[in-house]
C-alpha cells in the first residue's frame, strides 16, 4: 500500500530538519582561553603571571590572549615566544631574539640562546600560562617548548597552567614510531607517538605524570570539543596559522607524511605557495616517481605530478620536479604509512642523491629513532615497519590508563 504524499513530503521534511537542528544546537566549542574570558580570569586573581603564547593565540572573538588578560586586570609581567617568535613569521630553524609587545611587555625568546625559560626569571612569577596551538605531530616543537617549560616550572617552585586547545588532526590515529632513548632532540622532545592524537593539555597531564610530580599542573580544559573532528569542523572554532608554512587544516593533516623530507637533499615545499604540500628536487623524475608511488594504493590521497621554483630554503630560484599530494578523503588518509612509501621509492630511486645512509641525524631525530632510516634502506616492505611501529604504539598504550584523556 503507498503512503499517501503528505506524509512521504513530512518524511523528506523531518529528514532535512533534523541535521539542521542537530548542528544549530551543537555545542560551541570554547577553548582554554575562552573559558578564562567567560570567569573573568578569576582563576588568576592576585598571582603574577607570564605567558608563552604568539600572535596567532586568539580567542574566539579574534582577541589575542595577552590582551585577554591585560583586559581583565592579570598582573602579566612579560611573555615568551616559542619558534617562529611571537608573530609567528620567522621561518623554522632560525633563531628569535627579545621583543616588546604593547610598547611594555618584554617578550623574551624561547628559541634563542635558550630553549627553556630562566629558572631566576620564572621566580619573579606565581604562573607560567601556556597557550599555543599545536598540529598534532610530535616533530612541531611548540610541545617541546611545554615540555622545557613544565621542567623549568618545577625547578623554580612555581605553577603551570596549560590553556587547551584543539589537536587539529585528531580523527587521525596514532601512528608512527617512539622516540629511542639517546634520540631526543627539540624535535623529539616528548615520548609520544609519532602522530600523537592528544591535545597539548593531555600532553601535559602525560609529562607530569611521568616526569614532573612534583609540578603544580592547572589544565584548562576546552568544552564543546569532540575528538571525532578536525580543526575546521568544530563548532565556533577558526584554525589560525601557528607557523609560516601550516596555512590551513589541510596542510597540518599532510604535514606528517612529508616533514622528513626535510632531512633529506629534497625541497619539502617552503618557500612556494604549497609547502608540505608538494615536493621535489632538479633531480626527480616526476613521472617515475608517480608510477611508482601509485602501485601501493595509498587511501584518501591522490598524486599530481608538481613543477616549482622555491623562493627560498632547498634550491632557491631553481626548477624543481616532484609530486603533489591531493587529499580526497581526509579520514581514510594514512600519513605515516604514506610517509614511508614516499620514502621507501625515494631511496630506491635516488639514493645516491637523498644520501639517507651519511646525513642520518637529522632524519632519526624526527623520526625519533635510527629504525625508520635503516628500514628504508633496507628497502624492507611497507607492512614490516607498520608492524615494528605499532608494537612500540602497543607498548605505549599499555602505560596510559583509560581515564587519561580529557575529551570523548
Amino acid at each position: 500500500m503507498k503512503k499517501p504524499v503528505w506524509i512521504l513530503a513530512a518524511t523528506v521534511l523531518v529528514a532535512l530538519i533534523i541535521p539542521v537542528m542537530s548542528r544549530a544546537y551543537a555545542e560551541e566549542l570554547l577553548c582554554g582561553i575562552d573559558r578564562l574570558d567567560a570567569s573573568e580570569c578569576r582563576e588568576l586573581s592576585g598571582l603574577r603571571v607570564a605567558l608563552i603564547s604568539n600572535a596567532r593565540s586568539l580567542s574566539k572573538t579574534g582577541e589575542s590572549s595577552y590582551a585577554l588578560l591585560l583586559r581583565h586586570g592579570v598582573k602579566l609581567k612579560y611573555l615568551m615566544a616559542p619558534e617562529h617568535g611571537f608573530l609567528a613569521d620567522i621561518e623554522a630553524g632560525q633563531k628569535v631574539g627579545r621583543a616588546v609587545i604593547a610598547d611594555t611587555i618584554p617578550v623574551f625568546s624561547l628559541y634563542g640562546a635558550s630553549k627553556k625559560p630562566d629558572i631566576q626569571q620564572l621566580r619573579e612569577i606565581d604562573l607560567l600560562l601556556f597557550d599555543l596551538q599545536d598540529i598534532g605531530t610530535r616533530c612541531y616543537t611548540y610541545i617541546s617548548t611545554m615540555k622545557y617549560a613544565m621542567e623549568a616550572c618545577e625547578q623554580a617552585g612555581i605553577a603551570f597552567m596549560v590553556l587547551d586547545r584543539p589537536n587539529p588532526v585528531v580523527p587521525l590515529a596514532q601512528s608512527g614510531f617512539m622516540v629511542t632513548s639517546g634520540y631526543e632532540s627539540f624535535v623529539g622532545a616528548v615520548n609520544i607517538p609519532f602522530l600523537h592524537a592528544m591535545t597539548v593539555g593531555e600532553i601535559a597531564m602525560l609529562l607530569r605524570k611521568q616526569y614532573y610530580k612534583r609540578l603544580d599542573l592547572r589544565v584548562i580544559p576546552m568544552k564543546g570539543y569532540q575528538r571525532t573532528k578536525f580543526g575546521d569542523e568544530q563548532q565556533g572554532f577558526t584554525f589560525r596559522s601557528p607557523s609560516p608554512n601550516i596555512r590551513n587544516v589541510e596542510t597540518a593533516i599532510v604535514y606528517p607524511a612529508t616533514v622528513l623530507l626535510e632531512a633529506t637533499a629534497l625541497s619539502e615545499g617552503r618557500g612556494t605557495d604549497s609547502p608540505f604540500m608538494q615536493f621535489g628536487a632538479p633531480f626527480i623524475n616526476s613521472e617515475a616517481l608517480l608510477a611508482a608511488v601509485r602501485k601501493y594504493k595509498l587511501p584518501g590521497i591522490t598524486f599530481e605530478p608538481a613543477l616549482f621554483t622555491p623562493r627560498s630554503s632547498k634550491f632557491s630560484e631553481e626548477i624543481c620536479h616532484g609530486i603533489k599530494l591531493v587529499l580526497t578523503d581526509r579520514r581514510a588518509f594514512m600519513p605515516f604509512r604514506t610517509a614511508t612509501v614516499l620514502l621507501l621509492e625515494l631511496q630506491r630511486l635516488y639514493s645516491f642523491n637523498i644520501r639517507l645512509d651519511k646525513n642520518g641525524r637529522l632524519f632519526d631525530q624526527l623520526a625519533g629513532t635510527p629504525l625508520l632510516r635503516k628500514m628504508i634502506i633496507n628497502q624492507r616492505p611497507v607492512e614490516d615497519i607498520m608492524e615494528e611501529s605499532l608494537k612500540q604504539r602497543e607498548a605505549f598504550s599499555r602505560l596510559i590508563p583509560a581515564n587519561h584523556f580529557l575529551y570523548n
